[in-house]
């Protein structure tokens, strides 16, 4: 057999043996979920709620047209969800790097030495395609490489998945802050107005005698409390803007279409809760903690095979002569093979230490997979129990505020009457301002907590019809 037949040869017997070979990783298995079998308060949604939360894009879950628009700006320009995708682009690079191994590096070389000797000067030239180290991987140590690098792959994308999710619902609850400061401020105007005039009805009476200065005093403090309020929200409001700048990457657009009211922000899908074994191994935080734990696994396999034997080889396939004028001439053909076998005798434990290593690492990532189990069960039982309460607790602050609005209206007529102190009406104001204020909050922590429960089953990185995030390619074979 020639020399140009017998490269191609050698080069087809390796792939043949690479592609029975194995590894010598442990068989992975996915630790079982050590949380309980069920949500507590999961039955608070309605029988219709069919869709899981995964399944459901966001252009979908929010109904307010100008959080829309936010979201997707959020999500083309947002400095981390960037470094997130490019992240994943340095993985999947790194994942090819590791994959070439599997197969030969074959290039072109060209070389020469010269011998001097006490009677000769002695010149070889070499030029054809070569092998270089080409490691036969009969125990699996690249493979298993390969496939802790395909694993990071992996999890660097379920990462920008999770950044997604949290983007969206960090957007969604920072619009909601915002529109809860601008329904604060519109109620402390109001408040505002209220005591500048019962300021200056207690003014009047005073100065004819009808009022004590004690009286006016307490409607000085009642109407400066008001203001400084004022003052804080709108201080509130300007850091919400910024910090919702922030996350939009970009000054906030003038052009935004209309949104609805924070009154109604409310009216969002209804999520099933589902099982925990079903919801949380779909979260793409969870998805990431069990591909670096398959990592982690692999690695296994690489240290164990490193108490193999190693054998590379090294081909060369060519022409050679003693004249470089000669070296393409024919008749000068002809090759070299050189295989070299490792095994390993003494390494001093390195080997060893390896391998405890790595077996230690696979035991860490098994403790981070838990945790983020456990942690995902916490986030979605907390947003649950909001769920189940939130619009109860708004229901009676909203009926508390009706309340306290009759008290004031009837305290006030009651004290231009002269049937009661002046006492009666500040209190009756201080105790409508603090009702009204809770109320917003409340409201808006409501519309918040269903935010949060859409992120923490595990919904947002689905982008429905609109493609908000650039491809970052399909996930290279194995």
């Amino acid at each position: 057999m020639g020399a140009r037949r017998l490269f191609p040869a050698l080069t087809l017997v390796a792939a043949a043996v690479l592609a029975g070979c194995g590894t010598l990783a442990p068989d992975y298995q996915r630790p079982a979920a050590p949380v309980a079998e069920a949500f507590p308060d999961a039955g608070a949604a309605s029988s219709a709620a069919t869709t899981a939360a995964a399944d459901l894009p966001w252009q979908q879950f929010f109904r307010d047209e100008r959080l829309k628009a936010l979201v997707g700006i959020a999500l083309a320009n947002n400095r981390d969800l960037r470094v997130a995708v490019l992240n994943i682009e340095q993985a999947r690079a790194q994942y090819r790097v590791q994959r070439a191994d599997l197969f030969p590096t074959v290039g072109v070389g060209v070389s020469g030495d010269r011998v001097s000797t006490d009677t000769s000067i002695n010149s070889t030239y070499q030029a054809g395609l070569a092998v270089s180290s080409y490691e036969l991987d009969l125990f699996g140590r690249v493979r298993s490489l390969k496939d802790a690098a395909l694993a990071s792959y992996l999890a660097t994308e379920e990462a920008r998945k999770s950044v997604q999710i949290s983007l969206i619902a960090s957007v969604a609850t920072g619009y909601l802050a915002l529109q809860a400061d601008d329904e604060l401020l519109r109620v402390t105007r109001e408040t505002l107005a209220t005591r500048a005039e019962s300021l200056k009805l207690t003014q009047l009476r005073f100065d004819v005698g009808a009022s004590s200065q004690l009286d006016l005093r307490q409607s000085q403090s009642l109407y400066e409390a008001a203001r400084a309020t004022q003052a804080q929200l709108v201080r509130q409001r300007a850091q919400d803007e910024n910090a919702l700048v922030l996350l939009l990457g970009q000054p906030m657009p003038a052009d935004l279409p209309a949104g609805i009211a924070l009154a109604e922000q409310s009216a969002l899908p209804e999520l099933p809760a589902g099982l925990p074994s079903q919801v949380l191994v779909r979260r793409p935080d969870v998805l990431q903690a069990e591909q670096q734990l398959i990592a982690a696994n692999a690695q296994i396999g690489a240290a164990r095979a490193a108490f193999f034997p190693q054998i590379t080889l090294t081909a060369t396939a060519g022409s050679a002569s003693s004249e470089l004028s000669g070296l393409f001439k024919s008749g000068s053909t002809g090759w070299t093979f050189m295989p070299q076998l490792l095994l390993p005798i003494f390494d001093a434990g390195r080997n060893r230490a390896n391998l405890d290593s790595a077996n230690a690492g696979r035991d860490i990532a098994v403790a981070q997979y838990e945790k983020a189990l456990q942690s995902a069960f916490r986030e979605v039982a907390d947003a649950l129990a909001g769920r189940a309460t939130l619009g109860e607790q708004l229901a009676a602050l909203q009926a508390q505020v009706r309340a306290e609005q009759g008290r004031f209206e009837l305290a006030d007529l009651r004290y231009r009457n002269g049937a009661a102190s002046y006492l009666d009406v500040l209190d009756a104001q201080r105790s409508l301002f603090s009702a009204q204020q809770t109320e917003v909050q409340v409201r808006a922590l409501h519309a918040q907590n269903l935010v949060s429960l859409y992120r923490v089953l595990g919904g947002g990185w689905r982008d429905g019809d609109t493609a908000a995030v650039a491809d970052t390619g399909a996930t290279p074979s194995r």
